[in-house]
């Protein structure tokens, strides 16, 4: 009986992920997100495949079957990192490739059994899973976008249930005979997982899936906003023109306060209106522009970067120099150079 349950989770699965396929490549999401999302759809069906048996005995078939298979916490980690607006470095992904196709080299080449090729996927595997649950909590109150908070707090259960999960289990007892149970509970997770992916698609949100930069428009049209909004608008930019947002950990909810408003509204404002996707976006806004101003000013030439970011709010030189790069291209101490040297 468990094992036709598991044979028939197993089918719908692939067969999920078939569609998904179908829906994806028709789709209307960005380039960006469809190829980490088709790598675990591919990833999640090879898997239930590999795990079953039903890979058949050719070895080369079964080794790509394994490839694929193993590779999927990669593809799922850079879903949510794209998707989430932190985009790892090129050099990362080079590595991580590497990594990966080392460990499944020597897991059929070299070694058997549970060998350095076992750890080293593994590992590496867990390390990215890890990284996802911290990047997707780590953002969730500056995120601005709603759907995407939402994911940020079930994707890492799923992920640390399914991916986290058995991985653990492998590293405990072995990927030899796993239990039946476990496998049929892993099945069904990676099911879930797939079916998470598809009813994103399936309800394309351009706010998600399709758009990745702020409209940065401070000032919405005054028809687009109700009385309240209106007042709340205004009261929000003399606050920023007060230098409110020089504050040092200053967040939406101490904001809100502020303003004597409910965060809600207030998410809404800077989100819907505003056309700002994370909250630390909003404020880098104001905080970059009079950056640019002070290190235009030849009266300060003097002034040392790390006194400009810490007037503006920043805690330390990094977070600033990040933040000014992605808005102008160049980092502080060359924009003040080509201003000055004018």
């Amino acid at each position: 009986m468990d094992i036709a349950i598991d044979i028939i989770i197993r089918i719908m699965g692939v067969g999920a992920s078939l569609l998904l396929l179908v829906i994806l490549l028709a789709g209307a999401a960005r380039p960006s997100l469809k190829i980490p999302l088709a790598g675990l759809v591919i990833g999640g069906a090879s898997y239930l495949i590999n795990s079953s048996g039903l890979a058949g005995s050719d070895l080369p078939f079964r080794r790509l079957i394994d490839l694929l298979s193993l590779i999927t916490p990669f593809w799922i980690w850079l879903f949510a990192r794209r998707l989430f607006e932190r985009a790892p470095p090129r050099w990362l992904l080079a590595l991580l490739g590497l990594t990966y196709l080392i460990g499944w080299s020597l897991a059929h080449f070299v070694d058997a059994g549970n060998g350095p090729g076992f750890y080293i996927i593994h590992f590496t595997s867990l390390a990215l899973v890890a990284d996802l649950i911290y990047v997707a909590l780590s953002g969730l109150v500056d995120d601005l976008v709603y759907r995407r908070r939402l994911i940020r707090i079930y994707l890492p259960i799923l992920i640390g249930l399914q991916s986290g999960g058995i991985l653990i289990y492998e590293l405990i007892f072995g990927n030899q005979d796993t239990n039946a149970l476990v496998q049929t509970v892993n099945g069904i997770l990676i099911l879930a997982l797939i079916l998470f992916g598809g009813l994103a698609l399936l309800r394309t949100d351009p706010d998600l899936l399709m758009m990745t930069d702020d409209r940065n428009s401070d000032e919405p049209k005054a028809s687009s906003l109700s009385p309240s909004e209106t007042v709340l608008k205004d009261k929000l930019r003399d606050a920023m023109a007060n230098g409110v947002y020089r504050e040092t950990g200053i967040t939406i909810r101490s904001l809100a306060v502020h303003l004597d408003t409910p965060e809600h509204r207030l998410r809404n404002m800077i989100n819907q209106k505003l056309g700002h996707r994370n909250f630390s976006s909003f404020l880098n806004g104001y905080r970059i522009n009079e950056a640019k101003e002070k290190l235009a000013d030849r009266n300060l030439v003097d002034l040392p970067i790390l006194t400009i970011a810490m007037d503006l709010g920043y805690n330390s030189l990094a977070p600033f120099n990040r933040a000014f790069r992605a808005e102008t291209g160049i980092t502080p101490s060359d924009f003040r150079k080509a201003q000055i040297d004018q």
